[in-house]
């Protein structure tokens, strides 16, 4: 049995490049005819043939399964990495759907539910890894590893893209039942054993509210998520003040697209005011915020999202430790107000005549700064936590 000759990769690429400069003299008619095309650059005739037909060369084309050009490929294997620096190391969902979102923009089919599978098998930059389980009664016991990891994260961000301080954001969502008052100390009788009852308005019909604030102690409006159905005309929200952004659920929860509308439409115009070129996003793992298409509009707006680690939010969260609590409480003793003047029931009208009012006392510029320093982000000190 001959020996089986392997072609040269550097001998094919120089005969490639000899049939290319064939073929752009023969278009511009600077060689008149095939057989003297390859005379000249000494190539194979059947070769020069098969580019003229446009038959691909083999060293350029992709295989069947890769649907992604090699530009698009090498930038999604550099994606993933990036992710898992951020704290957001990527599921295979959310891989295929960042393929599929490239392949969408030219009108490609999408790809199967192997396909990110093979991805790993033929680039050796990446791996499939069992996510470690991080138990809650870990978290609570604050373990000052994991804390130290998401500080080394915020570290490294701000190094590499140059952060300012005064760049630095959170943003969280909060759900509101909206006819729930405010648990509070009452004062009753001592021979009293069972903890006393008080009034609700009734309605406890859920709400959303989108909130985000900056390290110099400002608050991006409020972005409300009611419970309401698509077909409903919205005629109660007429009055609201021009920086309010209403959006609308099945539930009154946020979802997916929500969350990148409120990104792309409210986010970003708001902080237009940035100090340098790129701003930092703290943000929990919540399943709207680890989507393809939001984390792609950060990378094309210079936003550098930072995920918390999991049940730590008590802790990192700057909204949480500061603000959100506040809100709630405030919000609770506005709805007990209206209940002692008579008021029944909370409908949206009532809660957007509350709500602003409640986040006028929890918003306040030193309350945001004392939170995003409580936190050890601004000024940056790990040791304000751990």
């Amino acid at each position: 049995m001959p020996p089986i000759r392997k072609k040269d990769p550097l001998k094919s690429a120089q005969t490639e490049g000899k049939i290319q400069l064939a073929i752009s003299d023969l278009k511009n008619g600077r060689i008149s005819n095939i057989r003297e095309a390859t005379r000249i650059y000494d190539i194979p005739c059947t070769t020069l043939r098969d580019r003229l037909k446009g038959i691909e060369y083999k060293g350029e084309k992709r295989a069947n399964h890769d649907k992604l050009t090699q530009s698009e490929e090498d930038s999604l294997v550099k994606w993933v990495p990036d992710l898992d620096r951020r704290g957001l190391p990527p599921r295979h969902s959310l891989v295929r759907e960042m393929v599929n979102y490239l392949l969408l923009q030219h009108g490609k089919p999408q790809v199967g539910k192997n396909w990110v599978t093979n991805l790993i098998k033929r680039r050796p930059e990446i791996d499939s890894k069992f996510a470690r389980k991080y138990n809650y009664e870990r978290a609570k016991c604050e373990d000052p590893k994991i804390i130290q990891e998401h500080f080394d994260r915020v570290r490294d961000a701000i190094s590499k893209y140059g952060i300012l301080p005064e760049d630095i954001y959170n943003f969280d969502e909060t759900g509101f039942a909206m006819g729930l008052c405010a648990t509070a100390k009452v004062i009753t009788g001592s021979d009293r054993y069972a903890r006393p009852k008080l009034l609700q308005p009734g309605n406890r019909e859920w709400v959303t509210a989108i909130e985000a604030t900056n390290s110099t102690g400002w608050a991006i409006p409020s972005y409300i998520i009611f419970k309401v159905k698509k077909n409903v005309r919205l005629g109660w929200i007429d009055d609201l003040p021009s920086d309010w952004m209403i959006n609308i659920s099945e539930n009154g929860w946020t979802t997916d697209q929500i969350g990148l509308e409120w990104l792309r439409t409210h986010f970003i115009p708001y902080c237009g005011r940035s100090m340098g070129s790129y701003r930092m996003l703290i943000l929990d793992g919540h399943g709207s915020h680890l989507t393809a298409e939001f984390d792609r509009t950060c990378t094309e707006n210079n936003i550098i999202p930072i995920c918390m680690p999991p049940h730590s939010s008590h802790l990192l969260q700057p909204l949480d430790v500061g603000c959100i609590a506040v809100l709630k409480r405030h919000y609770g003793q506005v709805v007990e107000q209206r209940m002692r003047d008579g008021f029944n029931h909370i409908d949206k009208l009532d809660f957007l005549m509350a709500f602003p009012e409640a986040r006028t006392v929890a918003y306040k510029a030193r309350t945001i700064q004392n939170s995003f320093a409580a936190t050890g982000l601004v000024p940056f000190n790990p040791d304000r936590v751990i």
